[in-house]
């Protein structure tokens, strides 16, 4: 082994989880993984070679070619295919495509090396610093976005020179923390929409530790972006709710899992982090980035990414509230719900309660893009009316143009028509409409859009993200996309429409995660909603 490799391998095994950040370290410094560089960490840090190879070419982003870290690859996402990226795409030399990189408010990104750049068709390339959220139209009161246009805010001096909330839950203790997130009505803000309070005290009570906090940061769903707003300008609102966290919970170490399309936010956490020192106590924070795989958004295959796994979901249970990252307990908890915890923590449970509309509680962030004059992000009351938010903030479509359809939960909710635009953004009315929140992507499509080639594209993307592990996903993911292609399957348009529902209802019944569960609900909502478009794609087949 060379001394220059034996070197980066000393210094990275002395970390916490440190395969992740190694291969990193081998990728960037000679621009991609040779064959040498993975003999040398599978021998380093004492793993099976073979293994080591399976779990490298699981990501997208871990370049096996020489230079191929630097090569420019072009985000091929549902909203960067509407502005050109294939064009794009051809433009650019030895350029490859990529999944959707986070940048639905401003298409199209180009990821070259350390860099994301933005360009359009014969436009060139330029930098593209993350957008702050429109204004708040109608001036209703924010939650997470209330102070993140502040000038500075990403620097502790800017976010008020040390972190109010985690003296106040020092002072509270950690059972009438719990008690106060409890009453606020709290939930995860990536989709799963499980009690924060919940989540936390089984941690807090689980035998066993190290205890851990876990940021997931990888926000792989199409038409979601939400995390890098905050965290590129409020990146201590994210720590402060970690370190809240870790002292309800009793955690020692924590992690943000950092998707790897988000290269310069990597160095505002680290920099953040730095200046926090003083402000965390014996909680220990790291940045580890991911290597794009959208499997890793689910929390199991999170914890598996950052221990060196093969980044397959886990059975469940055991959960990892109690058996989470390397056997211990783990609190996994998105960007959004831990920005949300230290206002909370200063203003109270009712104050938080109070920002929803009805019964329901608190505010949510909408990710929102596609064929609206104003994309962007959105932090709206839990109930707040889907019309409104597309015409009256957003401002609806183009001259001329009408609105065909949104999807919701990213790709993962399916498809809405103009009938369902009278919705309210909360679970029971987006359920009672066979879709659900998620995690607050909503990408817009007008009358000028082909939504059997949408959802084409929709189902090759989960086809391609899918792991494998489960048979229903994997193979039924690749038969619907086959489906909607028109390169297999019946001709009748009564058989293909019956075959393609089996085959979603053995996904929706079978598979083992959230992934295989949804992707269904793209060709159910098609099928539902655009019938005739069906019939006319089948007819020219």
């Amino acid at each position: 082994m060379r001394s220059a490799d034996s070197d980066l391998i000393a210094r990275w095994r002395a970390e916490p989880a440190p395969l992740l950040g190694l291969l990193h370290a081998f990728h960037e410094r000679d621009g991609h993984l040779s064959d040498e560089a993975l003999h040398a960490v599978a021998e380093g840090l004492r793993m099976s070679l073979a293994d080591l190879y399976g779990t490298v070419e699981f990501y997208h982003h871990f370049s096996r070619e020489a230079g191929g870290r630097d090569a420019p690859r072009v985000c091929g996402g549902p909203i960067c295919k509407t502005r050109g990226s294939d064009a794009l795409l051809a433009e650019l030399d030895g350029a490859s495509p990529m999944p959707c990189a986070g940048r639905c408010d401003e298409p199209i990104p180009v990821l070259c090396g350390g860099e994301v750049l933005v360009g359009t068709p014969g436009g060139g390339l330029r930098a593209a610093p993350t957008p702050l959220p429109p204004p708040n139209p109608d001036g209703l009161e924010e939650c997470c976005f209330a102070r993140v246009r502040e000038a500075g805010r990403a620097t502790l001096a800017g976010y008020g020179g040390s972190y109010r909330a985690l003296a106040r839950a020092r002072e509270l203790g950690g059972e009438a923390l719990l008690s106060e997130l409890d009453a606020s009505g709290l939930v995860g803000r990536g989709g799963a929409g499980f009690s924060t309070a919940r989540k936390w005290r089984a941690v807090r009570e689980a035998a066993g530790g190290p205890k851990t906090i876990v940021c997931n940061a990888d926000e792989g769903e199409p038409g979601c972006f939400k995390d890098r707003v905050l965290l590129d300008h409020d990146p201590h609102a994210v720590l402060e709710g970690m370190a809240v966290a870790a002292e309800v919970t009793g955690a020692t170490r924590g992690f943000v899992y950092l998707r790897y399309e988000y290269p310069h936010t990597q160095a505002v956490l680290e920099r953040a982090i730095e200046e926090a020192r003083g402000e965390l106590g014996e909680f220990e924070l790291n940045v580890r980035r991911g290597a794009g795989a959208y499997i890793c958004g689910e929390e199991t295959s999170l914890l598996n990414s950052l221990e060196g796994a093969h980044p397959f979901p886990r059975n469940r249970p055991p959960f990892p509230v109690t058996h989470g990252f390397e056997g211990t307990p783990t609190a996994v908890n998105n960007v959004e719900t831990l920005a949300s915890v230290p206002p909370i923590v200063e203003r109270g449970a009712d104050w938080y309660a109070g920002l929803g509309l009805g019964k329901e509680r608190g505010t949510k962030i909408i990710s929102l893009s596609g064929d609206v004059r104003r994309p962007g992000n959105y932090e709206v009351p839990i109930g707040f009316s889907l019309t409104r938010l597309l015409f009256d903030w957003a401002g609806g479509p183009g001259d001329g143009r009408g609105l065909q359809a949104i999807t919701m939960a990213g790709l993962s909710g399916g498809f809405l028509g103009p009938g369902d635009f009278d919705a309210t953004l909360d679970e029971p009315c987006l359920k009672a409409r066979g879709s659900f929140l998620g995690a607050g992507g909503v990408m817009v499509f007008d009358d000028r859009r082909d939504m059997v080639d949408v959802a084409r594209q929709a189902m090759a993307f989960f086809a391609d993200e899918s792991c494998g592990k489960c048979f229903p996903c994997r193979i039924g993911t690749q038969r619907l996309t086959e489906r909607l292609a028109g390169v297999a399957g019946p001709t009748q348009a009564e058989a293909w429409k019956a075959e393609v529902g089996a085959i979603g209802d053995t996904m929706s019944q079978l598979s083992a995660c959230g992934l295989g569960i949804a992707a269904p609900l793209i060709t159910e909502s098609l099928l539902r909603l655009f019938p005739e478009r069906v019939d006319e794609a089948l007819a020219r087949r």
